[in-house]
């Protein structure tokens, strides 16, 4: 028997004025008419009070999660060399591997001498690789050599999320009083990247050396979603409306769903795109040194050629619209262009 409607959101985060609810994404996609409801309210109540969720009953399996893990892990434990040979090589493509030190998370408004500085004076403590579609026509993805497995897994769970993506936007949609299947058309490209996160073992020394040291830094989504998908070491935070900072502390079998900038402007500011962080782990580090920390977010956008502009029902007039129209692909390219050094 199915719970009822009203245990479709639970408390996953509550601090500050934050309140990140955790969400039965179960009564969405198999739910009757009431507990379908109650998923939706609760998704889109998240969105637009803290940019944030968590999902349960998702429908991808732990042991498919599993998997990329241990395979981005053994990727990850490879020669800097092999690592180097995919290197990330454009924002147009953004396809490779990014080493540690050649990114730097930022803000919209944050100029390329403020990006440059953080660079240099806190550098993000990390490294990854970035896959894209894989059937894309002239941009291809930067596969590890030799290593068919890989890309097997990864081509695998990139259609997985997006199947998910598909979902997550349905709820958005019947949430904001559009037609479930309003925003299919705008995402069906699968224009998304799945990036693999690595951040490596770290002395406790260098947090308490740096004020402003983090392993990721201070920056909202660039998309519509993101979907992330993170160990159990903890050190994601997110900005509450008081101006702290606050844990979204792991909680096993979920998925943290965190609302994007694109999204933020198509809603006309409905919903929030929320700052996060990644620092130190909460627990003691272990003979002087955090352990290393892994994750994998599925960046979902509209499709390239999109045209994305405030939502009907979100204005009563054009003086309302807080954002001109933009192209989708465009903006992300410049959003990545002031990031990773290229």
């Amino acid at each position: 028997m199915s719970p009822p409607a009203q245990e479709a959101v639970a408390t996953g985060v509550a601090k500050d004025g934050l309140f990140i609810p955790l969400i039965d994404f179960g009564m969405f996609l198999h739910g009757d008419e009431a507990e379908k409801a109650a998923a939706v309210k609760g998704v889109i109540d998240g969105f637009k009070n803290a940019g944030f969720l968590y999902l349960k009953n998702h429908g991808i399996p732990k042991e498919t999660v599993d998997k990329v893990f241990a395979t981005s892990a053994d990727f990850f434990a490879r020669p800097q060399e092999e690592k180097d040979a995919v290197k990330w090589l454009t924002p147009e493509s953004n396809r490779g591997y990014v080493a540690a030190g050649r990114e730097k998370a930022s803000q919209v408004t944050d100029s390329a001498a403020t990006i440059d500085a953080l660079r240099s004076s806190a550098p993000d403590l990390k490294e990854s690789i970035e896959i894209g579609r894989d059937d894309h026509p002239t941009m291809p993805n930067n596969w590890p050599f030799g290593d068919p497995e890989f890309r097997s897994t990864m081509t695998t769970f990139f259609s997985t999320c997006q199947a998910l993506h598909v979902q997550v936007m349905r709820a958005i949609a019947l949430g904001l009083g559009l037609d479930e299947a309003f925003f299919d058309g705008f995402i069906d490209a699968a224009d998304n990247n799945l990036r693999l996160l690595h951040y490596p073992p770290t002395p406790a020394a260098v947090f308490k050396r740096n004020a402003g040291q983090v392993r990721l830094g201070k920056h909202s989504d660039y998309g519509t979603v993101t979907l992330l998908f993170q160990d159990l070491r903890g050190g994601l935070q997110v900005r509450s409306p008081q101006g702290s900072w606050v844990d979204a502390t792991p909680i096993e079998d979920t998925i943290v769903i965190n609302a994007g900038d694109l999204l933020a402007r198509w809603s006309n500011r409905i919903i929030a795109s929320t700052e996060h962080q990644v620092v130190e782990p909460p627990s003691e580090p272990v003979d002087g040194q955090y352990p290393a920390r892994y994750s994998c977010a599925y960046f979902c956008n509209p499709n390239t050629d999109a045209y994305i502009e405030a939502l009907p029902g979100t204005f009563a007039t054009e003086e309302e619209k807080h954002f001109p129209g933009i192209n989708a692909g465009q903006y992300l390219v410049q959003r990545l262009s002031q990031t990773i050094k290229y």
